[in-house]
């Protein structure tokens, strides 16, 4: 099928489409009576949630909430639709991360599938999308004003990025590791699930560039739980500890003003890596 591509991408959008669609019929009117009408809140006034934040949730839910227009009856319909919008999004990229995996159950590296073949493996992923579109605690995450729906989008995305990865023969090939990497981090402003896929890329790789063997793939799937575990507890938390150690010692035994030893770690940091 030699359109496959792109008759490929246009289920994708059809799917987004229609799961917008779901979302958008079914979503909340207001907010809901728990952490929701704080986000929504936050989102509006550009504010600080519960520890420990999600600057990034908030500052696109600031972008979604303009959308009101000064209606501030309609700033809670506006951050549940971006809800709404970010699950419909991590549907397509769950029928897309099941047409990867499907043609390789049906087509050999390299090749394009016949007709049949490209009908079984979308329809495999329209299955797919379908039966996640309405699934409990997707749908209820969906259609409110909560951090788990764009989670959700950025865990699917970095899922569908490491098979992308996984497909490619071409020399850039790894530049989808980079993306990975970024999506990960802008993640990290919103909640910490989408964390949970890197096990599942140290998987991916190992099988990627080594012959499996049971202690091969043991081995991969433990130094997957060693980098979230680094992530977690290295990164997120010890960098902000740094932080604060550097900002204290620059201003109370150097003298300096506050936030000095804030940007002097930024630059360190940058000038590390």
């Amino acid at each position: 099928m030699q359109n496959f591509k792109r008759v490929n991408t246009l289920v994708g959008l059809a799917v987004l489409l229609f799961s917008t669609i779901v979302y958008a019929m079914t979503m909340e009117s207001g907010g809901s009576f728990w952490d929701c009408g704080e986000f929504v809140s936050g989102c509006w006034k550009l504010q600080v949630a519960h520890a420990p934040g999600a600057p990034f949730f908030l500052m696109l839910g600031r972008i979604f909430s303009l959308f009101a227009f000064g209606d501030v009856t309609k700033v809670a319909i506006m951050v549940n639709f971006m809800s709404a919008l970010s699950t419909a999004a991590s549907i397509m990229f769950c029928y897309w991360s099941v047409v990867l995996l499907a043609k390789k159950v049906f087509v050999k590296q390299g090749e394009l599938p016949t007709t049949s073949e490209a009908i079984a493996i979308m329809g495999a992923g329209v299955i797919a999308a379908a039966s996640a579109t309405f699934l409990d605690s997707l749908w209820f995450s969906a259609v409110e004003g909560e951090v788990y729906a764009l989670s959700q989008f950025f865990l699917a995305i970095i899922v569908w990025a490491i098979l992308k990865w996984e497909d490619s023969e071409s020399q850039y090939a790894d530049r989808w590791i980079l993306f990975i990497a970024y999506m990960v981090g802008l993640s990290i402003g919103v909640h910490l699930l989408s964390l949970l896929a890197l096990p599942f890329i140290a998987v991916v790789y190992y099988f990627k560039k080594h012959k499996y063997s049971h202690l091969g793939m043991l081995l991969a799937a433990g130094a997957g739980f060693v980098i979230l575990g680094f992530a977690m507890k290295f990164v997120i938390s010890y960098t902000q500890a740094f932080m604060a150690g550097f900002d204290k010692f620059f201003v109370n035994s150097l003298g300096m003003p506050f936030y000095s030893g804030v940007v002097f770690f930024f630059i360190l940091l940058i000038f590390t890596i």
